[in-house]
């Protein structure tokens, strides 16, 4: 069994997330490539195509939602470029360490390591709440409530991506029959012909990347890690309410081993 008298709390570490990066990477890198070995990379770049997929679907998505959703959404989704390293087992043996401090020295002994959980702002909070008397029923009703709240926030940023993905292609659409009307009405200049088609086709290029390449892989990524992060939430939940109810750590082991995937699950008082 673990000392329980000095508790070195576990900081979460916030890096940038390899795997959405190398993907973005060597996504683009081998359309890229591809363009640059065909010989005309120039050929593939068009200002009118770029404003009718990018600016048409970012307009058409914000009908859907409102102004605060779509800047919520976007902070969140640059939080995709990083990931915070969140363990399911060490949140566990984390949160059975400050039980059993509780259960030997008392609740009020949380007190000193309290500030060292500010970088989990649902246990900080739990635990706060725990010292000053809280019932741990009343606890973990509250913080389910706010883990309900974040894990909403974080569906509703996904569903946007979700709908930006089906609209660029729509999008992409529009300009291709924009470009053919364009070259359809001008057939007699065959100058025109060129950068019309040009237009018809980069639109449902640029649709079908942006779609396939950005929103629908960031949008998985982020269910991804809010899946993740519900899970490692949950086990505060727990951990803090089993707590403001003076339950026997060992207990609260089990129930949190009931959560937990099998290869995650913890044995601390064995």
């Amino acid at each position: 069994m673990a000392d329980s008298g000095n508790i070195q709390v576990t900081q979460s570490k916030t890096s940038l997330d390899l795997a959405t990066i190398i993907g973005l990477i060597a996504g683009f890198g081998l359309i890229i490539s591809a363009i640059i070995v065909g010989g005309t990379p120039e050929s593939f770049i068009n200002i009118p195509s770029v404003l009718i997929v990018i600016g048409g679907t970012f307009a058409v998505t914000t009908i859907c939602f409102s102004l605060s959703e779509m800047m919520r959404a976007a902070k969140i989704v640059m939080k995709t470029m990083s990931y915070t390293s969140r363990d399911p087992s060490e949140a566990a043996i984390q949160v059975l360490k400050i039980a059993e401090l509780a259960r030997r020295q008392g609740v009020l002994s949380l007190q000193g390591i309290t500030p060292q959980l500010k970088s989990e702002p649902l246990l900080f909070k739990g635990i706060s709440m725990v010292v000053d008397g809280t019932p741990g029923e009343e606890v973990e009703g509250i913080l389910q409530k706010d883990m309900f709240s974040t894990l909403q926030r974080h569906h509703n940023s996904a569903g946007i991506l979700r709908k930006a993905a089906e609209y660029a292609p729509a999008m992409g659409l529009i300009g291709t029959l924009i470009g053919l009307v364009q070259m359809l009405g001008n057939l007699d200049d065959p100058s025109t012909i060129g950068p019309s088609m040009a237009v018809a086709l980069l639109t449902t290029f640029y649709g079908a990347v942006l779609a396939n390449m950005v929103f629908s892989p960031m949008a998985a990524k982020l269910e991804r890690n809010s899946n993740e992060e519900s899970m490692v939430n949950n086990i505060y939940v727990m951990g803090a309410a089993s707590i403001g109810r003076q339950e026997n750590p060992r207990r609260l082991e089990m129930m949190l081993n009931s959560v937990l995937p099998p290869a995650k699950r913890v044995q601390y008082f064995d």
